[in-house]
């Protein structure tokens, strides 16, 4: 199965910026890979709570449109919230 994800590039880097976007239900992650420049990237809550709780999500290519443009990555890390059902951060790496 194949999961496409809509993304913005981050501009603001740090934890208040980061804090801010997951007050407006967006979540900040990070695309990185060998060889290739790392890109900080939001997209909103509700594109993956639901596609993460596939087994499938882990293990096989997503695409991320990330301003246009199709980027297959494979997620590397991801962060929750302690308690809530929530994702706080997420780390991609290029495919």
């Amino acid at each position: 199965m194949s999961y496409t994800i809509t993304a913005q590039t981050r501009t603001e880097i740090g934890k208040g910026s980061s804090r801010r976007l997951r007050h407006a239900g967006k979540v900040p992650a990070v695309i990185y890979g060998v060889g290739k420049e790392a890109v900080s990237i939001e997209f909103e809550h509700k594109d993956i709570i639901n596609i993460q709780t596939n087994d499938d999500f882990y293990t096989s290519d997503l695409t991320i449109v990330l301003d246009g443009k199709e980027v297959k990555v494979r997620v590397q890390a991801m962060q929750r919230h302690a308690f809530k059902p929530m994702i706080e951060h997420v780390d991609f790496t290029y495919a």
